[in-house]
This record gives C-alpha cells, sequence and structure tokens, in this order.
C-alpha cells in the first residue's frame, strides 16, 4: 500500500509516515500543495491523507483534481476545520473521508486501511493460498498453521503477491507500492526481499520467478 502525506506541520507529517511506515505501508511526504500536486500526477497512491491548509495550491484544489482525474487514489482529509459544513464541502469537492485534528493515530490508520481496501477490488481481511493465510488487520502471516515473522517490507511484497490471487506481479509494481519514492529504481532490492521471504516461508517454495516478467503464488 502507498500513501501520500499533505502537510505543511513538518513534525506531525513526518510523525504521521512515521507511524504509517511502522505499519507496513510506503508513505511520501510533501509539505506543499505543488510539490503534491506534481507528486500525485506520477505515482499511483492508494491514499492520499490532505491537509486543507497548505502553502501553494490549496487542500481543497488539490482534492477536487485527484476527484476529476479518473484514478483511484482516496483522499483523507485531514484538518482542524471540523464543523458540519466544512465536512459537508469536503466530502463535496471529492474528499473520501474526513478526519480532525486532534486525532488518535490508531483511527488515522484504521480510515487510511478503509479507504486503500476501496481504491482496489475488494479483498477480505484473510488472504489465504498455497497454505499461507495472511491477515492485513493483525499482519499475522502463517504457513501451513506454523506462524511466520515477517519484517514490513516482506510482509508488503507478500500481501502484493497474495492480492494478486495468482497473476504475476512486476518488480517494478513492487517497488511502487512497498516502497518510498527514494528507492533507487536499479536497486535490488526487491529480489534481496524476496530471497528472504522465501527462506523464512520455508519448503516447500510458493513464489515462483518469472525471468524478465515479476513474481507469483500459483
Amino acid at each position: 500500500m502507498r500513501v501520500l502525506v499533505v502537510e505543511d506541520e513538518r513534525m506531525l507529517a513526518d510523525a504521521i509516515a512515521e507511524g504509517l511506515r511502522a505499519e507496513a505501508m510506503a508513505v511520501d511526504v510533501c509539505y506543499d500543495g505543488n510539490s503534491a500536486r506534481t507528486r500525485l500526477a506520477v505515482y499511483d497512491y492508494d491514499v492520499a491523507v490532505l491537509d486543507r491548509d497548505l502553502p501553494g495550491m490549496g487542500g481543497d484544489e488539490l482534492c477536487r483534481r485527484v476527484a476529476e482525474g479518473g484514478r483511484t487514489t482516496r483522499v483523507l482529509m485531514l484538518t482542524a476545520a471540523t464543523g458540519v459544513a466544512d465536512r459537508v464541502h469536503g466530502l463535496s469537492i471529492g474528499a473520501d473521508d474526513y478526519l480532525g485534528k486532534p486525532f488518535a493515530f490508531a483511527e488515522l490508520t484504521a480510515r487510511v486501511r478503509a479507504l486503500a481496501r476501496r481504491s482496489a477490488p475488494a479483498a477480505p481481511p484473510v488472504l489465504e493460498r498455497a497454505g499461507i493465510s495472511l491477515d492485513s488487520v493483525r499482519r499475522q502471516v502463517f504457513r501451513d498453521g506454523r506462524y511466520v515473522p515477517l519484517s514490513n517490507k516482506e510482509f508488503g511484497v507478500l500481501a502484493e503477491l497474495m492480492r494478486a490471487d495468482g497473476a504475476v506481479v512486476s518488480a517494478e509494481r513492487l517497488l511502487e507500492k512497498v516502497w518510498d519514492e527514494h528507492i533507487d529504481p536499479a536497486t535490488n532490492v526487491v529480489r534481496v526481499t524476496m530471497m528472504t521471504l522465501r527462506r523464512k516461508l520455508a519448503d516447500p517454495p510458493v513464489i515462483e520467478t518469472l525471468a524478465g516478467v515479476g513474481y507469483v503464488i500459483r
């Protein structure tokens, strides 16, 4: 899952990003509306956490552009303006959800996850395939009943493969969904993560590599 946090209060933006990364999400951060507009045009985000009061392009205009652009990115408005009229206005211009400041981080995380489920075809919270059970809510993985401890990136990669439901997932897609914009596209981090993931899942092997194409769980 990839998230864009747009918030001009840098300490708050960085704290939100750090917390979401700890939940195995790939997170990019912008501190102004113009930078966010550029990133939203380039990257395919699942969710944008968007402050309404931003320098440069305002949050309302950004929200309108996302809604009118036909992309699947869901928008969570995060703002101190919490009156009924403010919430109605935010939703009317295309926001998918609205959370007032101050907020509980657990609620923010839950709302981001709920919106991400709406940005893609619906998937059950527990995915099962080839003897693997992945619980996206509790962030637990079992292989043939055995608990498998995974790092955040390993969990993210496995979740993308499980959601693909037998389709091939390219390394580029995994980089886009599991890592953030600072990752070098020429890196071998996907291959290295796949090696450790396969080792932890143990035998018999379930992740197949299709040279030059990607990875798949049959």
